[in-house]
């Protein structure tokens, strides 16, 4: 009754007010309040906000403590809010419906402690609130709190504590309604409440005052939530992050980092844009030094990007720092985030991201290699693969599969590995149909770049290879067992033991594996299907299933054995190519020549798909010949045989080589189409066809001596050394013919040797080259004559291969040949008609042609030392092209064992090389070599009777013996050509001493030692020779001790030199004399480097047969030639070789014989004379110019001193004109004899045979890059030279 009284009451009817008051006042006493029904206390508490509801704005209750009291008890029955289904729940709503309304709880605002009111309310609210409960309950009780926030004095931190302790994440889970209900009330009272945590926060973040809340510890957490809930209630926090960013506790730093990335990284934030001094402040800690910090920042950044792509200009320049960071997990994030965010959207990554993983791809961690590797893959196959994005993405990424490629050139195995792994799942899918794959196959290997094209093609080889191991232990395998056969076993095991991953363990698995294949004989007939020519690629599938299946122990799921397993059968397995794939290959090689093919839509023009497509069939003739046996494959070759195209036919005849030998009893129709084309081919096809043709008709003719014969016979006699053009591919021809029948060609090819290609073709010069200074040119500017004596260069060395034997002099007179080849720098008939580019050709042609025929163990033995120099000193040339080309030639046939030891030595030379790439390759061939000979000599226990050609160590007397005679080395006590000799042996010594193997320094020592007691075996009796070479054996020593502390050890055996270079050791000879002083020495060791080797002439001084006297010009004379460009322009002083940008700022290659650079200078007579002077100073003074190899030599302009200039009419006019330069070669007689008396030494032949190349630009001196050779001593016995050489040669 009372209470329904109240409710109908209203605040107007004042005489009820009157009436009611004594009531009112009775039910706020004790007795109610206190009362043990509930249902009493909730119709109290219903009856009082009524009260409150009709006497507002005044309260009937004028005593503080009962207000208090009163609204403590209303408080207490809103708990009854929490049982929607309780009856009593109307009454309940009704009162807080009431009290929201009404905004009763402001009167409490008059109260001291109104806090506690408040306080004890809001956790009321909070924790009744679920999910039971309608909308207008959450709006009561918003309206309810929002109302004491929005109007009171201020928010204490009790009562933000009870709003906030909603929002940390513990809380939020048990109860996700008062979070909610926390959210709105934050929103709703934005305004007002952002003063309130602005200063809890600045308590905690930068007073530090943790004990102010009991939050304290969960602000970061606290200002994530209130950052997604409103960022305006942080408006004065976020300068505060700032300075904690800052701060010196890297455990502060990292939990900042950690909210602002979330903060920054969330999908719709505009923080960065909103406080860019925050943002750039966060991005500092990409370069922190707590590696956690960075590690945290580095993962916020995959987010950024695919939520914020408009900051990722921001993050690159952070990112690419933290590609190179010290620590192998910030390196390993930086790619999973950029990978990350690509695989989202491409478009989310720019190309430089893309390139800071492109660069991991080499890191130095495997792990991170991986990863980036796998990544790029992932993305090749969704982009380009799949074309998800389209073709501009598919573009974007195109670089990776030749990329992922060039990795296979690494030396490490697990890269190559993964090479093969990602290219059999992700570039070339295994698991597409037939068609599908070899589509994928064939257009991918027509867009691959040159060097992923060989990494692909050595791949394949790899695999075959391995194969081919696995097939000969299978074959010993069926032998009977003996003490060789376990022999050879146990090798073949540690040989496929190196072709899997950490070889060390493989071993032991290796072994087990096979002899669980000696003791199961189903499982070596799997393995016997697996490697078998004609294994399917569903067959090999099964296989491998199979054998691991076998091998499978369900007890151990982690089974290291059965990985390394499965490793090698994943090598061998042909997964990709079988029978069906090579002639899906040659269908769409054919559609492509048909034009019917979707070349255009892969990116590939049909010319490019036509050749390329040969080229890959090319490659797999070689390592699956069994697949192509049928006549559909061959017909088409047949068809492609016809075409035009001069590299289609050359790639067609190759495969026709590898695969073709049953043709001749299986397909009789294809053997009749395919004879007379081979003939054509071998006659009148490019040389390259006809070198093809002749070795296809060698391999798959059974009656090859016949068909050899008729082209052998027509080309003999249809030579005609007037037409040039035509000879070349004859050449060619007869050269292999006799080198693969030399029984049946041999005698017939001397008559054609000594009456055409020696005396008719090279013996001759028919026509004048272009004199252009250039000294080297392109093949296709190269004199039709000059490729005709180059081949017939070849032909002689092929002719001398296939005999193997030296009965006839022949191969004497042909090093003969050779050498006077090489000693007149290219020009054999010195009529000077060659051009400069031709001689170089030809110098390259010899000194290859040399080394060929070291090859050969018969006539390696007739090779002259002064011969085996000459060709050494190739290396030396002064065109780059030919030191390139030789170098390479070099490294190939050491690399396989071919060379005999000796010629590792020449490396040695590369030392003066004034190229710094050429440099640090020829170091590389170094390391390469030494480390395939040691790795031999373990691999092979035989090889130990034949350490004297094989243990890199002995290259050292071979080394010393070379520089002994290195014409350059004139002056046994000249500190700067000490220093030249020091710099060859250190460059060979310093990657022989990389290690002490088996005492190898103490070796190496006591080599030099014994030198000393023997004596040069070229010139025994001359004391300045043996002097020469003693003192290089002394810098040796010198450098061996400075270098080794281990050297004075005892030598393991006592070493043997080659008598070709030494003699015995006479009995009681004993050379202790010093042949260096200790100034020298000590110059040698602690002076200052002198700059990068430049190269000196190519012929060297040589007392053989026929060879002219060559005399260098002295450093008095040569002094005025030296280019004063470096004093007028010091900036191009030390720059790297660049031919392409040097070309192009200066006008001047290292090639040009006659450089000339535009210089914008005032006349020459203006120059400082203190500068002219130290320029043209004397001998001493220039570091002994005249004797430093590779400087070009230019010829001083009269009158206009250091500045050279061009005789034409684009010379300055503002000089007199530049006198002619003097023929390269031998010095005017009236100038050497003028020139006797300045240097005793000038008619000595110092300098005979090498030409120099190129200084250095980073050289400090300066000197003009020019390729002017010294001038020849004037030799009264030319004119009769050539006529005694061509006599001696016919011999």
């Amino acid at each position: 009754m009372v209470v329904k009284t109240f409710m109908d009451m209203d605040q107007d009817s004042e005489d009820e007010k009157q009436q009611y008051l004594p009531l009112a006042l009775h039910l706020a006493s004790e007795f109610f309040l206190r009362n043990p029904n509930k249902d009493v206390r909730l119709l109290v508490a219903c009856c009082l906000a009524d009260i409150f509801r009709i006497y507002a704005p005044e309260a009937p209750y004028t005593s503080h403590d009962k207000l208090k009291d009163i609204f403590l008890f209303i408080t207490r029955q809103l708990k009854g809010l929490e049982d929607t289904k309780s009856p009593q729940f109307n009454r309940y709503f009704y009162l807080l419906e009431n009290l929201a309304w009404v905004k009763s709880y402001n009167i409490c605002f008059e109260l001291e402690d109104c806090n506690e009111i408040f306080i004890q309310l809001f956790r009321t609210l909070f924790s009744v609130i679920n999910n039971s409960h309608n909308k207008k309950v959450q709006m009561h009780m918003l309206d309810l709190m929002s109302s004491i926030i929005m109007e009171g004095d201020g928010v204490t931190q009790e009562l933000l504590d009870s709003i906030l302790i909603n929002l940390i994440p513990a809380h939020k889970n048990l109860n996700k309604q008062s979070f909610d209900l926390a959210k709105v009330l934050l929103k709703r009272t934005v305004q007002t409440i952002e003063a309130c945590i602005a200063n809890f926060f600045n308590q905690v973040l930068v007073l530090g005052r943790s004990s102010v809340s009991d939050l304290s510890e969960h602000v970061f957490d606290l200002i994530q939530e209130l950052f997604a809930i409103d960022p305006h209630l942080l408006l004065s926090v976020m300068p505060q992050l700032e300075f904690k960013l800052k701060s010196n506790d890297g455990e502060e730093r990292l939990a900042v980092v950690r909210l602002l990335a979330k903060l920054f990284g969330s999908k719709d934030s505009d923080l960065a844009t909103q406080n860019r001094p925050l943002w750039q402040c966060f991005l500092g800690r990409f370069n922190d030094i707590h590696v956690p910090v960075r590690l945290e920042s580095v993962k916020f950044a995959s987010h950024c990007l695919m939520n914020h792509p408009d900051l990722a200009k921001d993050l690159t320049e952070y990112l690419k720092v933290r590609s190179h960071d010290p620590e192998e997990a910030i390196r390993h994030d930086v790619i999973v985030t950029i990978i990350t965010a690509a695989k989202r959207d491409l478009a989310l990554v720019n190309d430089q991201l893309l390139g800071f993983v492109r660069e991991r791809t080499l890191d130095k961690r495997w792990r991170v290699r991986k990863e980036a590797m796998m990544g790029l893959a992932q993305l090749y196959k969704k982009y380009c693969l799949h074309g998800e994005a389209g073709k501009e993405a598919a573009e974007k990424v195109s670089w990776i599969k030749d990329k992922l490629l060039h990795i296979y050139y690494q030396n490490s195995i697990d890269d190559k590995l993964l090479v093969e792994k990602i290219f059999a799942q992700y570039l070339v899918p295994h698991n597409l149909e037939t068609e599908e794959r070899m589509k994928c196959l064939y257009y991918l290997y027509a867009s691959l770049d040159p060097n992923a094209v060989k990494a692909l093609n050595e791949m394949w080889k790899c695999q075959n290879m391995l194969r081919s191991h696995v097939r000969e232990l299978l074959d010993l395998h069926k032998q009977p067992t003996s003490e060789a056969n376990c022999s050879a076993m146990f090798g073949k095991l540690m040989t496929i033991a190196k072709n899997l991953p950490d070889p060390g363990k493989a071993q032991d698995f290796v072994k087990k594996f096979n002899q669980v294949l000696g003791d199961d004989e189903k499982l070596r007939s799997q393995l016997e299907l697996l490697i078998s020519p004609t294994c399917s690629c569903k067959q090999a599938d099964v296989c491998v299933r199979e054998i691991a299946r076998k091998l499978a122990n369900p007890k151990q799921p982690t089974n290291p054995f059965l990985e390394m397993v499965k490793f090698l059968l994943e090598r061998i397995a042909p997964v990709h190519i079988d029978s069906e794939a090579i002639s899906a290959l040659v269908k769409l090689m054919n559609k492509s020549i048909e034009g019917t093919a979707d070349d255009e839509e892969e990116g590939v023009s049909p010319d490019t798909a036509i050749r390329s497509g040969l080229e890959l069939l090319k490659v797999l003739s070689f390592t699956h010949p069994t697949s192509f046996h049928s006549a559909e494959t061959y017909e088409s070759l047949l068809q492609c045989l016809r075409m035009e195209d001069d590299k289609v036919a050359e790639a067609a005849i190759q495969i026709f080589r590898n695969t073709g030998h049953k043709i001749e009893t299986d397909l009789p129709q294809i053997r009749s189409t395919l004879i007379p084309i081979l003939h054509q081919k071998a006659k009148r096809g490019t040389p390259h066809q006809a070198k093809q043709a002749v070795h296809c008709i060698h391999a798959i003719f059974t009656n090859k001596e016949v068909q050899l014969a008729q082209i052998f016979e027509p080309l003999s006699r249809s030579l005609n050394a007037d037409v040039p053009e035509q000879l070349i591919t004859p050449l060619v021809s007869l050269g292999h013919i006799s080198m693969l029948a030399p029984d049946q060609f041999a005698s017939p090819m001397k008559s054609v040797v000594a009456n055409f290609i020696v005396k008719d073709l090279l013996m001759n010069d028919r026509s004048t080259g272009e004199k252009n200074g250039k000294l080297w040119s392109p093949d296709e500017e190269v004199s039709p004559e000059v490729l005709a004596k180059v081949q017939a260069i070849k032909l002689l060395v092929r002719w001398l291969l296939g005999m193997k034997n030296n009965q006839s002099k022949s191969a004497n007179s042909t090093l003969r040949l050779l050498s006077a080849m090489l000693v007149s720098e290219g020009d054999l008939t010195e009529q000077k008609r060659i051009s400069k580019s031709d001689m170089s050709r030809l110098r390259l042609a010899a000194g290859s042609a040399i080394m060929k025929l070291a090859q050969e163990p018969c006539y390696h033995e007739i090779i002259t030392p002064e011969q085996f120099q000459l060709c050494a000193l190739v290396i030396n040339d002064e065109c780059y092209q030919v030191r390139q080309i030789f170098a390479q030639k070099l490294h190939k046939a050491l690399v396989k064992l071919l060379l005999p030891l000796e010629y590792m030595a020449i490396f040695a030379l590369c030392a003066k090389d004034p190229v710094k790439e050429r440099r640090a390759h020829a170091r590389q061939c170094l390391l390469k070599n030494i480390s395939i000979r040691r790795e031999y000599i373990k691999q092979n226990p035989m090889a130990t009777e034949k350490l004297l050609s094989l243990l890199p160590e002995y290259v050292v007397p071979y080394m010393i013996h070379l520089l002994a005679h290195d014409p350059d080395f004139t002056r046994s006590q000249d500190v700067d050509q000490l220093r030249d000799i020091k710099e060859c042996l250190w460059f060979m010594l310093e990657v022989l001493m990389t290690k002490n193997e088996n005492n190898s320094h103490a070796f190496m020592k006591k080599m030099a030692e014994n030198i000393k007691l023997t004596k040069d075996a070229q010139s025994p009796d001359e004391s300045k020779t043996n002097e020469k070479l003693y003192t290089v054996c002394d810098v040796a020593l010198c450098v061996i001790n400075s270098k080794s502390a281990l050297c004075n050890a005892e030598s393991p055996k006592d070493p043997v030199l080659p008598v070709k270079f030494f003699t015995q050791p006479e009995k009681d000879f004993c050379n202790d004399k010093s042949y260096i002083s200790e100034e020298t020495r000590v110059l040698l060791l602690t002076g200052k480097p002198k700059p990068a080797g430049v190269l000196g002439a190519v012929n060297k001084p040589l007392s053989a047969t026929g060879r002219k006297p060559y005399v260098r010009s002295t450093g008095a004379e040569t002094g005025s030639n030296i280019n004063v460009n470096s004093e007028l322009n010091p900036s191009t002083g030390n720059r790297p070789r660049e031919q392409s940008s040097e070309a192009a700022e200066t006008g001047v290659s290292e090639n040009e014989e006659n450089p000339v650079r535009i210089i914008s200078v005032t006349p020459v007579k203006n120059i400082d004379p203190v500068k002219n002077k130290e320029i043209n100073s004397d001998q001493s003074a220039q570091g002994n110019i005249s004797s430093d190899r590779g400087k070009k030599r230019t010829v001083t302009a009269a009158g206009a001193e250091n500045i050279q200039q061009k005789t034409d009419e684009k010379a300055d006019e503002s000089g007199p004109p530049a006198p002619s330069k003097p023929r390269r070669g031998r010095r005017p007689k009236s100038e050497s004899q003028g020139n006797a008396t300045k240097n005793d030494d000038i008619n000595k032949p110092l300098s005979k045979g090498r030409k120099r190349a190129a200084v250095s630009q980073e050289s400090p001196g300066g000197l003009e890059a020019g390729n002017a050779k010294a001038p020849k001593l004037q030799d009264t016995a030319k004119k009769a030279a050539p006529t005694e050489r061509q006599i001696d040669l016919q011999r």
